[in-house]
């Protein structure tokens, strides 16, 4: 329970932006494997890459739903049958760090309960000039 005007407009602001990115990423991931998987071990610059290319991939199939199927002759892209047959690239790296003791290190730093304090405090003081103006908060 949200104590004060400060923390009351937080936690509103706070719960209505988690429902929305909660629903855009799982709509991604039911439409996407590659973002179901665990991607702990890949940099955030990789990562970035494959969620942006799986959002525009998502836009891309959103219009072509939305414009219909009428505009695209589909039997240019038709090889005959698949035989389920695919070549899957096992040369691939995901930029393991060598060091795990570097990773783990980063990890204690992003779980510090006092830097997550403080980085929630700052929001909170963010949103409120931001968005404290009114008596409905909207």
């Amino acid at each position: 329970m949200p104590q004060g005007p400060k923390a009351v407009l937080f936690a509103q602001r706070q719960e209505a932006i988690r429902k929305d990115v909660e629903r855009a990423f799982g709509v991604l991931q039911a439409r996407f494997a590659i973002i179901k998987n665990p991607a702990l071990f890949w940099d955030k610059v990789k990562i970035g890459k494959i969620m942006r290319a799986c959002i525009i991939l998502h836009n891309m199939i959103v219009e072509d739903e939305r414009d219909g199927y009428s505009l695209v002759d589909v039997s240019e892209f038709q090889h005959g049958e698949d035989h389920g047959n695919s070549h899957v690239d096992f040369t691939y790296s995901t930029d393991i760090p060598s060091n795990i003791t570097n990773m783990m290190d980063a990890r204690s730093r992003i779980r510090n309960r006092q830097m997550h304090q403080q980085l929630k405090d700052d929001l909170v003081e963010h949103i409120w000039r931001r968005f404290g103006h009114g008596d409905d908060n909207n």
